[in-house]
């Protein structure tokens, strides 16, 4: 039997992400490769106990079929939540996603035609760039300066089917965009009238001050928002959430309408139990902004061990930022290291990072000479010993 695969097939990739993570699986290696939250940081009691409650109480409803939006108490408390000032969030506007990968996929399918353009960071999310890739579009560089995405590459004269951005302490770089430059790219996405997908789930996970308000409080018709539970309370769960633009204009209901056809088609709803364990934890009095504290401390502890780490042994030439928030640091070394030839040997050593080519798009080949590290899955200690292993690989 000879199977002949769609066309679009061929634009699809396997995460050299989880290509390595594979490979760390073999006892003695230290990892700093995957984005994956600290498993201590999982409220495994609270979960526990929120799982009987649901069963108990809730158990018919919560193991049928349920809506394609969501459950509508969960829809409530995310509209809650999000709304700020001008941006006021409708439970109507929120598609509750199996996971926030999913809704990338969803926004890809509705809105993405083979040869449209897609203005995308760089580097940007391994990850949107493969959910993204099977429907064809052409990835374009949205230029950029120290303080992140030019306003003024959105533009009329060269349109963007949607431009896509992590503000928030992106994956990979851990870069934050301020709050000046975000009020320019939502008025300039406003008079450009180009579509934003704003991805947001590491915002929670700052370290001294929270970051400025999302691009969607200062352009809701215009932004196409996503949200997490992943990094909040726990992946598995695979519970996330997206904001459809504000406002009746016939554009923005008929993109809400066409998500939800697309999520209906896909998995019907996102698993009914994970939502209502999710909607009985916060309805118990679980006090979700102290647990974010509490991984906000272990997070920041994480990451000054990295910074010192990476200062104490990393060859001359090394550079990087050191992050508010997030997960990340995105280290660039001298232009003779390739980072992905380095890679085997530094498997071989016992510690794992990802190499940094992998999170560039389009024709332009990725910076070699760059990689990305994980600080949230390794005590201090093995956070120093992984980066002592790394720098003699880099050496």
């Amino acid at each position: 039997m000879t199977f002949t695969l769609a066309r679009r097939t061929q634009r699809m990739n396997s995460s050299a992400i989880r290509e390595i993570l594979k490979v760390t699986e073999r006892p003695g290696v230290l990892s700093m490769a995957g984005g994956l939250p600290a498993p201590e940081s999982f409220p495994i009691e609270a979960l526990r106990w929120a799982c009987d409650q649901v069963l108990s109480t809730q158990g018919a409803a919560a193991l049928q079929y349920a809506t394609t939006e969501g459950l509508p108490p969960l829809r409530e408390w995310i509209a809650r939540r999000l709304s700020q000032g001008a941006w006021q969030v409708e439970a109507s506007q929120v598609l509750i996603t199996t996971g926030s990968q999913q809704g990338l996929d969803l926004v890809g399918k509705v809105m993405l035609d083979e040869g449209s353009p897609v203005l995308v960071e760089q580097p940007t999310y391994l990850g949107a760039l493969q959910a993204f890739a099977p429907y064809e579009p052409v990835f374009k560089t949205w230029a950029s300066d120290a303080m992140g995405p030019l306003p003024q590459a959105l533009s009329k004269a060269e349109p963007a089917r949607l431009a896509y951005l992590v503000p928030s302490f992106q994956n990979p770089s851990g870069h934050g965009i301020a709050d000046a430059r975000r009020r320019e790219i939502a008025l300039q996405a406003q008079q450009s009238n180009t579509p934003v997908v704003e991805d947001n789930p590491y915002g929670e996970l700052w370290f001294d001050t929270p970051p400025p308000p999302p691009l969607a409080a200062h352009a809701p018709e215009q932004v196409i928002y996503l949200g997490s539970f992943s990094k909040v309370l726990a992946p598995g769960l695979r519970v996330g959430f997206i904001v459809t633009p504000s406002g009746q204009h016939p554009s923005a209901l008929a993109l809400r309408a066409k998500l939800l056809q697309a999520k209906q088609a896909a998995d019907l709803h996102t698993p009914a139990l994970n939502q209502r364990i999710i909607m009985q934890l916060l309805d118990s009095g679980f006090d979700l902004d102290g647990h974010l504290d509490t991984v906000r401390a272990r997070y920041r502890d994480q990451r000054d061990a990295m910074a010192s780490a990476l200062a104490q042994h990393l060859p001359r030439g090394c550079t990087w930022q050191l992050p508010q928030g997030g997960m990340f640091f995105w280290v660039m070394c001298p232009d003779r290291i390739d980072t992905l030839q380095r890679l085997p040997l530094a498997l071989d050593a016992g510690v794992a990072y990802v190499p940094g080519a992998s999170f560039y798009a389009g024709s332009a080949p990725g910076r070699s000479n760059t990689l990305r590290l994980s600080f949230v899955t390794l005590s201090p200690a093995q956070i120093d010993e992984a980066v002592a292993r790394l720098a003699c690989c880099l050496h």
